[in-house]
């Protein structure tokens, strides 16, 4: 991709470095932790995976200060990092946001690192719809979002009902009444659930990227017997 637009945008990705009984808990719960580790490193993999083919800025936005040259190293250095502040989720990304537009005015999109289902081209989609909207989203069938990006600062996020069902419509709502145009794409789903995984491998099994193969491997090895992918 060599589009100029492109090369001036900036993704920004939201992760958290894996780590034993961190993240994933509901899959933990129900495969174990060391299952959930496995799978939190899958899933950072496959994001970073799309971060590679993004031609233009990449912010890698770790959960703790102590990761930035953590962070930093995944991407070879191509990277800039932003670690996430105090606060709720709507505070952690209005502060981020607010950094990287610091030196750069640009279509900024957001996308977490445990949505295996986005790839490069939906990206780009939320990158061009930024050209006519003020807003994109990117749905999540759990009623949250996979993705977020915008032409301006974000409105104040931090009183959303982050991590429930009604946040994708919540923060469509916000933008609205704040006067911004919003442009929704196509439905993804997180990974949280054994019943994800079991999407994720329908969705993937066919996919030639070596992160997604790798987790499709990883979800035969370790989930068939517990969702039933022999059904699938």
């Amino acid at each position: 991709m060599s589009d100029s637009s492109i090369e001036g945008s900036v993704l920004i990705v939201f992760l958290r470095r894996p780590a034993l009984n961190i993240g994933k808990q509901r899959i933990a719960a129900e495969l174990g932790a060391e299952a959930a580790l496995e799978l939190s490193q899958c899933l950072l993999a496959a994001a970073l995976e799309d971060a590679r083919q993004w031609p233009g800025r990449i912010v890698l936005a770790p959960a703790q200060s102590a990761d930035v040259d953590w962070a930093r190293d995944l991407l070879n250095g191509r990277a800039d990092c932003v670690a996430h502040p105090a606060g709720n989720l709507g505070q952690r990304i209005n502060a981020v946001d607010q950094i990287v537009r610091e030196s750069a005015q640009a279509r900024v999109i957001f996308i977490g690192s445990d949505a295996p289902g986005l790839d490069c081209e939906y990206l780009v989609q939320a990158h061009n719809a930024l050209a006519d909207f003020d807003v994109v989203l990117g749905p999540a069938a759990d009623g949250g979002v996979t993705l977020m990006g915008a032409q301006q600062a974000w409105p104040d996020l931090s009183g959303l009902p982050w991590e429930t069902p009604e946040l994708g419509p919540a923060l469509a709502a916000l933008c609205v009444n704040h006067g911004l145009s919003v442009k929704q794409l196509d439905r993804r789903y997180d990974v949280d659930t054994q019943t994800d995984l079991a999407r994720a491998y329908a969705d993937l099994k066919q996919d030639s990227r070596p992160a997604r193969r790798q987790l499709v491997e990883w979800i035969a090895a370790n989930g068939r017997l517990q969702i039933g992918l022999e059904d699938l």
